[in-house]
């Protein structure tokens, strides 16, 4: 078995179990009950690929960068904050890699960003390098090379995990260079550099023993008031999905979640009128 892993599909919102039809996140409210494994990640795209898998017109001007489409979101494990990606706490500026180069220190992580592709995460490990899962392999790569022409910005802060002394974190980056197919441990490229740099077993394929409750809340902001709420037996599927929900974009995926609360609606309704 070792490391290799069942891909399924993502079920569209409208096949996953719920009983929360107004999408309300509320202290002892009910959750999205969810524990599938995702798949299509970043380092399964072809050069000139779009994220559907149609082909990109190498002609047309490549999407800018919109960070008001980003999806803010915060992870939960038991209660605590783990991670948080949100306006209010903490900076979601983007830069050019010319220019985020000034700004990076040997251990740092870095997120890639472009509108309609998955965030790509590397763990810069000094000399203008940075190590990276791509494409099923653990590559060495300048950080401009790496870029791919795309925005990026330094992540350390998005998860609230205590982490390891910045020559660990670049000793665990440079000892998997190399390594690719079934000898890698990670599904997508942010689980990688997430190791690294916090060293948790709960990044890597099969960290986690998945049985009893489901630990790990995904919360969507839908707006200032409102939020959805997903659970996840593993921090693997969480990371999975909220790297989807990243490269849907906040529109989609809020399109997504109304289409999915108003079928909830309308099946309510109906077993109602059943009941009756």
């Amino acid at each position: 078995m070792g490391n290799q892993m069942d891909k399924l599909s993502h079920l569209s919102y409208a096949e996953v179990p719920t009983v929360d039809p107004n999408g309300v996140d509320t202290e002892d409210g009910p959750r999205i009950g969810v524990s599938y494994i995702f798949s299509n990640d970043d380092d399964e795209l072809e050069e000139g690929s779009a994220v559907d898998g149609s082909q990109t017109d190498p002609n047309q001007e490549e999407k800018q960068f919109n960070p008001g489409d980003e999806v803010e979101c915060a992870v939960y494990n038991r209660g605590e904050c783990i991670y948080e990606k949100s306006a209010k706490s903490t900076s979601l500026n983007v830069y050019s890699p010319e220019n985020l180069l000034n700004k990076c220190k040997a251990g740092d992580l870095v997120e890639f960003v472009t509108t309609g592709q998955y965030p790509h995460w590397a763990v810069y490990v000094g000399d203008f390098q940075v190590v990276h899962l791509h494409r099923a392999e653990v590559k060495n790569s300048f950080l401009t090379d790496a870029s791919q022409g795309r925005r990026c910005r330094i992540v350390n802060d998005f998860y609230k995990l205590k982490p390891l002394g910045a020559d660990m974190v670049v000793q665990n980056a440079m000892e998997q260079v190399g390594l690719k197919d079934r000898e890698l441990s990670w599904r997508n490229s942010e689980c990688f550099a997430a190791w690294c740099r916090f060293g948790k077993r709960e990044f890597k394929m099969g960290g986690e023993i998945r049985i009893g409750k489901q630990p790990y809340r995904l919360k969507i902001f839908v707006s200032d008031k409102h939020s959805h709420v997903l659970e996840f037996q593993s921090l693997e599927d969480m990371v999975m999905e909220k790297r989807r929900n990243d490269h849907l974009g906040r529109t989609a995926v809020l399109q997504e979640l109304a289409g999915h609360l108003n079928s909830v609606e309308e099946v309510e309704r109906e077993a109602a009128n059943d009941a009756h």
